[in-house]
């Protein structure tokens, strides 16, 4: 876009139609460029009170709407989808930044979450025993909540999304959708798709703003769930606010994935899986690996010149450009937090094997980018280790046994996703049996489990009681009602009974 040029004004898409914002506007940058892309529209208590109001008028129908009628809805939504989809990862790459053959593996995921939801006339059968008493049957089924919203992160701008409105929707409830203010234009385009595809109006929105607009759904009490995903203090501010309020929460939040290579691993096969998980999407991905934690010192020794021959030869880019390997860091403030955690590692005595700082792109002077770093000798204790810190920045953490390593695991805040190469079957029963954290790999370094079962860390990576899609979901987005009827037949009459029933 030339500097002549007015930027896009995007808004809102509420009561299936888009609809243009009236208050405050923010920038939405391309991370590739530096420059202002679009104005994204915040919206105003009066705009929040709209779509809550289509939100409450499309329930009542959709909610009564049979489950097949709603997975034939589904099943066009996908057909749209892939229909759409280098225009959806087009728009992801142009506010993200993420490589192109990476915005469409979200969506691709995402699609999977779609697919599963297509099962709902199955996946909502309820439960019934007949002659549960004397002449009395018994049977459970599950009930939509009402009106529940989402609230999404920058790094995924469709996946996440779509781990929780497709299962929401398909299980009778409608939705509310505050996508990142970083990148909006994906949250929008769904949409309009799943429109086009026959959902009735209302059913699915989307609002946009910031902080406050957050704060709003949290504290209005017509909202009956709230699920989230982002940071572990935002993540546990979320949880303990929504509550409040009696909502069903769940809030996923950071994490600090390990993986464990074992004297036997093999290296060439756990080096191209570390590559992809440390550096993928730039490291901004919650289950991204940013420790390897290798057992022995000649184990170290191989993984760390390995490492550090791929990580100096990563192509570093736009993400429009198929050729590379990393688009750019979403924004100043990250390449800013990024560059700051690199020092705190030098300073604190950590040896840093490859440097990607400074990085100096030709016609992208502007952009956010950075090279891939590898630290080596890193210890439990510098913060490079301890925190999340959302970036190519992959540590090494030399130990002598798999113990060592599992205890360092184990001791860690975050148990949201770790994994080991080994090809030993018993060392890996034993890491998968022992290790506390949620989502584990062997020989897997993205252990992230498919559509039909749940994702979900450990300690302080989820709170809430339920995972996000998969089976969990259709705990969370509906309640259990369980119903006992008896037809006496006629003159078949009991006496008054005193005692607490019973079979």
């Amino acid at each position: 876009m030339s500097s002549t040029e007015t930027p896009e004004l995007l808004g809102h898409y509420i009561g299936g139609r888009e609809r243009a914002g009236s208050g405050e506007t923010l920038d939405v940058f391309n991370p590739a460029t530096g420059q202002v892309e679009k104005k994204l529209a915040c919206a105003l208590d009066a705009e929040l009170e709209e779509v809550i109001h289509a939100a409450s008028l499309a329930f009542a129908a959709w909610r009564n709407t049979p489950p097949q009628k709603r997975a034939q809805i589904l099943f066009r939504y996908k057909q749209l989808l892939e229909a759409n989809i280098d225009e959806i990862c087009q728009a992801i790459t142009a506010e993200h930044g993420k490589v192109l053959d990476d915005a469409r593996g979200e969506l691709i995921r995402g699609i999977e979450v779609v697919e599963y939801a297509c099962g709902i006339s199955e996946l909502l059968k309820g439960e019934h025993s007949k002659n549960a008493g004397p002449d009395i049957d018994s049977w459970s089924e599950f009930q939509a909540l009402g009106i529940v919203a989402g609230i999404t992160p920058f790094n995924f701008p469709a996946m996440v999304p779509m781990w929780m409105f497709p299962m929401a929707i398909a299980c009778g409830n409608t939705f509310i959708l505050k996508p990142s203010e970083r990148d909006p234009s994906a949250a929008l385009l769904l949409a309009k798709l799943f429109t086009e595809a026959g959902l009735p109006d209302g059913v699915f929105n989307v609002i946009n703003g910031d902080k406050r607009v957050v704060e709003l759904i949290l504290d209005d009490t017509r909202i009956q769930a709230v699920s989230f995903v982002g940071s572990t203090p935002i993540a546990e501010s979320i949880y303990q606010r929504a509550s409040k309020t009696g909502k069903r929460v769940q809030a996923l939040g950071g994490a600090k994935n390990h993986a464990v290579i074992m004297p036997d691993a093999d290296l060439d096969n756990a080096v191209n899986a570390l590559m992809g998980a440390a550096y993928g999407s730039c490291g901004e991905r919650c289950m991204a690996i940013s420790v390897a934690v290798c057992v022995g010192e000649e184990t170290a020794d191989k993984a760390v010149a390995q490492l550090a021959s791929r990580v100096k030869d990563l192509k570093v880019g736009p993400g429009t450009d198929i050729e590379n390997d990393m688009g750019p860091l979403i924004s100043a403030d990250a390449l800013e937090r990024i560059n700051d955690y690199i020092e705190q590692g030098l300073d604190q005595g950590a040896e840093l094997v490859v440097d990607g700082r400074n990085l100096q792109l030709a016609g992208n002077e502007g952009g956010y980018f950075i090279g891939g770093n590898l630290f080596d000798r890193v210890s439990e204790t510098m913060s490079i280790h301890s925190d999340e810190i959302f970036g190519p920045i992959l540590c090494v953490v030399r130990v002598q046994s798999l113990d060592q390593a599992m205890s360092i695991i184990n001791r860690h805040e975050y148990g949201n996703g770790t994994c080991i190469f080994t090809r030993d079957g018993a060392a890996a029963r034993y890491f998968s049996d022992h290790i506390q954290v949620g989502m584990v790999g062997v020989n897997v370094a993205l252990p992230v489990p498919v559509a039909s079962h749940s994702f979900g860390g450990w300690k302080r990576s989820l709170f809430g009681d339920l995972s996000i899609y998969g089976p969990d979901s259709i705990r969370f987005y509906t309640r259990r009602k369980t119903m006992t009827q008896k037809w006496p037949a006629q003159g078949d009459s009991e006496g008054a009974r005193f005692s607490f029933p019973s079979s």
